[in-house]
């Protein structure tokens, strides 16, 4: 009886674990898993408001290859992702690669706010009805996408990034 009742306890606390890990932004890595469905597609020109105010245009709309970091105040992968990626982004250049925030379903005083404290410098759209995520199709933040100088998605990081990926994807686009 009591060999029951910890295989019960074991089940109950693997659904748990997994039902949190989702929940909280966690994934299982599966190298066989089918690439998001926009890379090899091409994005078409963009421009919407910025946290600032004024119109951002995406910069392959000119010619620049671009990573587009999706994240929110509110997300706590961001919350955790963020001080590497300000880190990384103090002590490396992104060579001829534009780097392009977008806000989701936020105020523009908790983005600002946020990325002020998180100390990374970057243009970023303001998408408080999930538009621009939704060009994306992403079901979750945050997320990491690396669009070619001629708007082609080259790759894509679904949840948080890291660093390693992060300029292993930076020095394909420059390439």
């Amino acid at each position: 009886m009591m060999f029951v009742s910890l295989g019960i306890g074991t089940v109950i606390a693997v659904i748990l674990i997994t039902v949190v890990s989702i929940l909280t932004g966690g994934k299982v890595q599966n190298s066989t898993a089918t690439p998001p469905a926009l890379v090899g597609k091409t994005l078409g020109h963009w421009t919407q408001a910025g946290l600032d105010g004024s119109m951002v245009s995406a910069p392959w709309n000119t010619g620049h290859a671009t990573v587009v970091v999706l994240f929110a105040s509110w997300c706590e992968p961001c919350k955790t992702e963020f001080p590497a990626l300000s880190t990384y982004l103090a002590t490396h250049s992104l060579g001829k690669v534009a780097l392009l925030g977008v806000d989701e379903q936020d105020s523009r005083s908790s983005a600002l706010a946020f990325l002020k404290k998180e100390h990374v410098t970057m243009t970023s759209i303001f998408d408080p009805q999930t538009s621009a995520y939704n060009r994306f199709l992403l079901q979750g933040i945050p997320d990491t996408v690396f669009v070619t100088a001629k708007g082609v998605v080259q790759n894509m990081q679904i949840g948080a990034i890291s660093t390693s990926t992060f300029a292993a994807d930076v020095a394909a686009l420059n390439a």
